[in-house]
């Protein structure tokens, strides 16, 4: 058996994971795949010929490189049911997120907590369809990952034409306060639950890293918070239109990723 490095330079949060792990799932001799999102590595223990792997994992267009491949006399188990385990956990914590940040979102008249919320309602989707593909064969997965890639574009277009409608036909300014307190506490909750799994040293390494507090998420938590801040010093909705906007184009461009998959 063989494990090969990759260096992934744009993966960079869960959904990338499942991108790539839907990718690879019609190489037979895969054995396991060992992510560590944080370092954009992946470890994988198979086969085959690396230059195989590889070529699926360029196709992504997500900057890959193979770093090394050594031969080794590991025990390694599969990883079905971990990669379960961690699907509903990433699922569970979107979905609350989505729940609370839509909630607050409309209560305080802000889009950018309106577009992070739907940012967690695009991934738990492509969280739970993965979870309905586990086992299942690569040409349902396909067509799964299909249906994820539309309805993530779907929300992704209602929220830049509900952008585009509070800026040509509403006037009315965000409740900055609301923005800036739910948005800070999303973010202390990310560095908390990241810490907590890197603390627990789980032998997994994805399982500490692919989960929706990743880096995309926390940068996303600051820019609502810094659009607050400018709400409230400039007295102008625009800068709450725009975070809400850069997020719907990051939605936008995650369905794109997960239709050129499905191909």
């Amino acid at each position: 058996m063989r494990k090969s490095l990759f260096n992934i330079k744009k993966m960079d949060c869960p959904s990338e994971e499942n991108l790539i792990r839907m990718k690879l799932d019609g190489h037979e001799t895969i054995i396991k795949l060992d992510f560590n999102i944080e370092d954009r590595l992946l470890l994988v223990y198979h086969d085959e010929d690396d230059q195989q792997i590889l070529k699926s994992l360029e196709s992504l267009m997500l900057d890959t490189t193979l770093t090394k491949t050594e031969e080794t006399d590991e025990i390694v188990p599969t990883d079905a049911k971990v990669q379960s385990k961690l699907l509903w956990q990433v699922l569970i914590i979107n979905f609350v997120f989505f729940v609370l940040e839509m909630t607050f979102g409309l209560v305080s008249n802000s889009m950018g907590l309106v577009a992070d919320s739907l940012d967690m309602l695009s991934d738990s989707f492509v969280y739970g369809l993965s979870l309905f593909a586990v086992g299942t064969t690569v040409v349902k997965k396909k067509k799964i990952a299909k249906l994820s890639g539309y309805i993530q574009m779907g929300l992704a277009i209602i929220g830049i034409s509900e952008v585009f409608r509070r800026y040509f036909f509403r006037d009315d300014i965000p409740d900055y306060q609301l923005m800036i307190s739910v948005s800070a506490f999303a973010l202390i909750a990310n560095w908390l639950c990241l810490y907590l799994l890197q603390k627990s040293k789980s032998t997994e390494a994805h399982m500490k890293a692919s989960m929706i507090f990743t880096s995309n998420d926390i940068i996303i938590n600051t820019g609502v918070i810094i659009a607050g801040i400018l709400v409230s010093v400039l007295d102008n909705r625009l800068p709450d239109l725009i975070i809400g906007l850069v997020v719907f184009v990051v939605v936008m461009r995650g369905a794109f990723r997960i239709l050129r998959l499905s191909k």
